[in-house]
C-alpha cells in the first residue's frame, strides 16, 4: 500500500476521515505525539494497527472521541471523578481508564480487560479527523514498536512508510511525551502511566491520586500502554547516568577506553561541561517541559549516527514532567543505570 505525505489541509483532513471510515490507517498528529488511528469498532482496523506497528497483541489501545457524548456507545459508567478530571483536561493530554460496554468495540482494543482507555486530543488536526469520521479512533504512537515515539512527520514516515494508507503532516507536536494515563474504574485514580498531564495538576482537582507499583515492574500484564515493554529505545544501548558531571565525564572515558563510540543525550547546561564522541541536547534544564518536547527527537538522532555504540543520559528529578520524562528513558534504557553511589 502506497503511503501519502501530507500537509494538514482541508481536503487532506476529509481523506484521512475517508480512509478511516473504510477500515484504512492513518498516522495524525496529537498534542502529545503522532498517533497510528484505526476504527476501534472493526477487529480488521485495529489488527492492522498491531501488525504495522509490530505491537504484543496485550498491549491495549487507547481510544480517542472528538466529543464526550461519544463515551455513551461503548462506556458503561463515568465517575464523578473522572467527570471532574474531563471538565478539567479535556481535551488535553489525559487518558482515563473507564468500565468498557461488552461488545461495542472490537475485543483487541482492550486486550481482553474489562476497562477501556480514552482520551479527546487537544490538538487541532486530531480533532478535526475525529469529527470528520464521527468514530472512536484506537491510535497508539506511530512508530514501530519498542523505537522512539514519533514527534514529527519525518519520524514516522521513517518507520511506517509502505505500511500504512495516510500520514497526516501537523508540523511537530507540543507535550512531546504520551497522555498521561489515569484509571478511573476504581475506588482511586491511579496513575499507570505518567504523562503530558502531571500528579501534581491532577491532585489539584481530586485530591490524592495513587501512582501504580508496575511502573517500575516488567512482568505483570499491562493495564495500559507503555507498561510492561521496552519501549521508546534507540538503536545503540542506552543507560543513565545518576551523579555529577565528573562522574558523567568519567562514565564516558570508561566506555571510550573499552572501545566504545559513545554518544550523550542531556540538557545543554550538562554538555557544555562534557567531552563525548556524538552530543545530542534535549532542552535546558531550566525548563523541563522543553526536555520532554524534545526527548523523543533526541533519542532518534542517535539512530542516525551508526558509529555511536552505546548511549549515556542524563537523569531528572521525579517531579511534576520529570515523573513522565524519567519513565520514558527508564524504558528506553531498560531500566539500565549507572549510578556514583555504586562505585
Amino acid at each position: 500500500m502506497k503511503t501519502s505525505f501530507k500537509e494538514a489541509t482541508t481536503t487532506d483532513i476529509d481523506a484521512a476521515a475517508a480512509l478511516l471510515q473504510e477500515g484504512e490507517l492513518v498516522a495524525f498528529p496529537t498534542e502529545t505525539v503522532y498517533g497510528l488511528g484505526g476504527d476501534a469498532t472493526v477487529s480488521d482496523s485495529v489488527k492492522k494497527i498491531y501488525e504495522a506497528k509490530g505491537r504484543p497483541s496485550d498491549n491495549p489501545l487507547i481510544v480517542h472521541v472528538a466529543e464526550r457524548t461519544q463515551l455513551d456507545a461503548f462506556v458503561t459508567d463515568v465517575s464523578d471523578e473522572a467527570q471532574l478530571l474531563m471538565d478539567a483536561f479535556w481535551p488535553g493530554p489525559l487518558t482515563i481508564l473507564l468500565p468498557v460496554k461488552e461488545g461495542a468495540l472490537a475485543p483487541e482494543v482492550t486486550a481482553g480487560l474489562s476497562t477501556v482507555a480514552v482520551r479527546i486530543p487537544s490538538h487541532p488536526v486530531a480533532l478535526a479527523i475525529l469529527k470528520a469520521a464521527d468514530l472512536p479512533i484506537a491510535a497508539p504512537s506511530a512508530n514501530t514498536s519498542g523505537k522512539p515515539s514519533p514527534t514529527k512527520a519525518s519520524h514516522v514516515k521513517e518507520d511506517l512508510a509502505g505500511r500504512i494508507a495516510c500520514i497526516i503532516d501537523g508540523g511537530t507536536t507540543g507535550v512531546g511525551v504520551e497522555s498521561t494515563v489515569l484509571d478511573c474504574s476504581g475506588s482511586q485514580p491511579v496513575i499507570l502511566r505518567p504523562g503530558g498531564v502531571t500528579k501534581e495538576a491532577l491532585e489539584n482537582v481530586v485530591g490524592p491520586v495513587l501512582t501504580d507499583v508496575a511502573l517500575k515492574q516488567t512482568t505483570a500484564a499491562p493495564k495500559a500502554p507503555g507498561m510492561k515493554y521496552t519501549h521508546y529505545a534507540p538503536v545503540a544501548p542506552a543507560y543513565l547516568v545518576d551523579g555529577t558531571t565528573d562522574y558523567f565525564q568519567a562514565c564516558i572515558r570508561l566506555f571510550q577506553l573499552e572501545g566504545e563510540v559513545v554518544g550523550v543525550l542531556a540538557t545543554t547546561e550538562t554538555l557544555a561541561d562534557l567531552d563525548a564522541d556524538v552530543k545530542v541536547s534535549c532542552g535546558t534544564q531550566s525548563d523541563l517541559a522543553s526536555i520532554a518536547a524534545e526527548l523523543y527527537d533526541g533519542l532518534r538522532t542517535f539512530n542516525h549516527h551508526e558509529e555511536v555504540t552505546v548511549i549515556l543520559a542524563e537523569t531528572y528529578a521525579e517531579a511534576g514532567i520529570g515523573q513522565a520524562i524519567m519513565n520514558r528513558l527508564e524504558k528506553a534504557a531498560g531500566h539500565r543505570y549507572l549510578r556514583a553511589t555504586d562505585r
